[in-house]
């Protein structure tokens, strides 16, 4: 839900002529979803698809367009990821039934109260309404009383009325929770706080008059926007939700609508709002292989960035579960207009976030804007930590092939967990480094629980480079075979040697239900017994059980 005014539905210019205007019904008001303007249907390909879950009614057939994503196989080895399987099981449960079960009211029974203050109208005077969603609303207000008397604010207001199940209340308890330990970044829409009644849940935040992302692209010819406006906004938004993820909060529902301006002009500030669907990410295992992450996060930053840039979605199709079958099994297309005439850098730098990689030099220093510190780098310190001898002599070999630019990215971080004029990261100086960022939402997250891994941490420079290498992000550009090769000549001569299959399965943490000799194979040379190129890359990449089956 954001905080712009209200405005009637306007049809978006990038659809057919021919498709119908969408009709807001009463059952479409059922349910949970944030977007700002009452009735403003959005029909780009929202990064996160959740709101096509969200009701019952199937959305109107559309026909396709020319303009449409042609539908190209993948031809790289790390497609995008789907949040679909995860969220439809989610929403599956969130779901309620159809307003009466056994003949009680949907939400009867539940505990609706939040331990909120209860002063809401003697602390503010309400306003208009200035945004609408499915699930709750928005309305200007003035303080009244205490150090903002006088200032104008936005309130959301969420009816505990629309609370009809355990999970939606968890989700409003949550959103106010990450509200409150949030703070401290200027492109974070400001908390100031929140209130209940026995009716309704008011979160009250920063009123921002500028508008969404989503009006400024409607409103634009074409819906694009020039490389150097697009490049201030992505550079804002990739700066929030890298300090999200170093908090330990996943956004999960980034589209332009979920960006606020805070004023009309050009160059206005960003903000990022509407965390209702928002969630800590906690270090367990188990949560960190869940298909919606960070890497989710930043993928669905591509699909915006995809957006600005030539004013057309990079996935389409007819039906909400064709677009999750279009983001699986096809590429966006970068032939048509405007890509031809866009730079190259630009081109790749939206390739490389598609493949949930943030780093690229089309942004490097725009504005004496730092680069953040990238929460992934803790988990890879951490799985370097755990690896063998043998898997971190094929990572130094192949950090020992990585390009300027990456280098560049890697020694950035470096500088962050560093401690000043030294020239090695160790405990101390990550936990010095993340006390300098650290808020409630991290302790929360407990996101420091990945350092209980560093105790023994030391690295040089040429050592991080090495813990801090993402192979899955190298194998998904062209160039990951050049890599590869070169890492292995560096590997046989440096690194390699001889090793038997039963030790490579134990190297790769393969279990004793693996056919070990059917799998592993090919991944030794029969002449000296040395790691095949094939066993170099597997190695790199830390086969496990689950995954021995697809790489026969």
């Amino acid at each position: 839900m954001g905080t712009c005014a209200s405005k009637p539905p306007r049809r978006n210019p990038y659809l057919p002529r021919d498709f119908p205007e969408q009709l807001q019904t009463p059952e479409n008001e059922d349910h949970r979803d944030d977007s700002s303007a009452a009735g403003k249907p959005s029909f780009f390909y929202t990064p996160s698809p959740i709101r096509f879950f969200l009701s019952k009614k199937k959305s109107p057939a559309r026909r396709s367009s020319g303009n449409s994503t042609p539908s190209r196989i993948l031809k790289g080895p790390f497609p995008p990821p789907s949040p679909a399987k995860h969220i439809m099981a989610v929403l599956t449960r969130r779901r309620p039934g159809t307003g009466t079960e056994g003949g009680q009211e949907a939400g009867a029974g539940l505990d609706k109260r939040f331990g909120l203050s209860k002063r809401f109208k003697d602390r503010y005077e309400v306003g208009e309404e200035v945004g609408r969603g499915h699930f709750g609303y928005t309305v200007s207000a003035t303080c009244k009383s205490g150090d903002r008397t006088g200032q104008k604010v936005a309130v959301k207001v969420i009816p505990k009325a629309k609370m009809t199940t355990a999970i939606a209340v968890e989700d409003v308890r949550r959103e106010v929770r990450i509200l409150q330990a949030l703070a401290g970044h200027d492109n974070l829409v400001q908390f100031y706080d929140a209130f209940e009644d026995d009716d309704k849940v008011y979160i009250v935040m920063e009123l921002c008059e500028g508008g969404e992302l989503l009006d400024r692209i409607l409103a634009r010819s074409g819906g694009k926007f020039t490389e150097d406006y697009s490049k201030n906004v992505l550079v804002q938004i990739l700066n929030v939700v890298s300090f999200c993820h170093l908090q330990g909060v996943v956004h999960r529902d980034l589209k332009p609508e979920n960006f606020l301006l805070k004023a009309k002009d050009d160059d206005s500030q960003l903000k990022a709002i509407d965390f209702g669907l928002s969630d800590f990410v906690k270090p367990a295992p188990e949560v960190l292989l869940r298909s919606y992450g960070t890497e989710a996060d930043v993928w669905s930053v591509g699909v915006i960035a995809y957006i600005l840039l030539c004013g057309s979605r990079p996935f389409w199709a007819r039906t909400e579960s064709g677009i999750f079958r279009s983001v699986l099994k096809t590429d966006p297309s970068f032939i048509e207009q405007p890509w031809p005439s866009l730079s190259t850098h630009a081109k790749d730098f939206v390739q490389c976030l598609l493949n949930k990689d943030p780093r690229h030099p089309w942004i490097r220093d725009h504005n004496g804007v730092e680069v953040p510190i990238d929460i992934r780098i803790l988990r890879l310190l951490k799985a370097y930590t755990l690896s063998s001898p043998l898997r971190k002599a094929a990572l130094r070999a192949l950090s020992r092939t990585l390009t300027a630019d990456d280098l560049f990215y890697l020694n950035k971080q470096f500088r962050h967990l560093a401690p000043e004029k030294s020239e090695n990261v160790t405990l101390e100086s990550i936990k010095t480094a993340l006390t300098k960022h650290a808020t409630n939402a991290m302790k929360e997250s407990r996101i420091t629980d990945y350092l209980t891994w560093l105790s023994a941490l030391r690295l040089d420079f040429d050592e991080f480079c090495a813990a801090a290498v993402c192979v899955h992000q190298l194998e998904s550009f062209d160039r990951w075979e050049q890599h590869a090769r070169c890492a292995y000549e560096i590997f046989d001569k440096d690194g390699n040697r001889a090793i038997v299959i039963e030790e490579l399965a134990s190297e790769l943490g393969l279990g004793p239900s693996v056919p070990l000799h059917a799998v592993l194979n090919d991944w030794i040379r029969h002449t000296d017994g040395k790691l095949s190129f094939l066993g170099f890359v597997k190695l790199l990449h830390g086969v496990s059980t689950r995954s021995h089956k697809r790489l026969r």
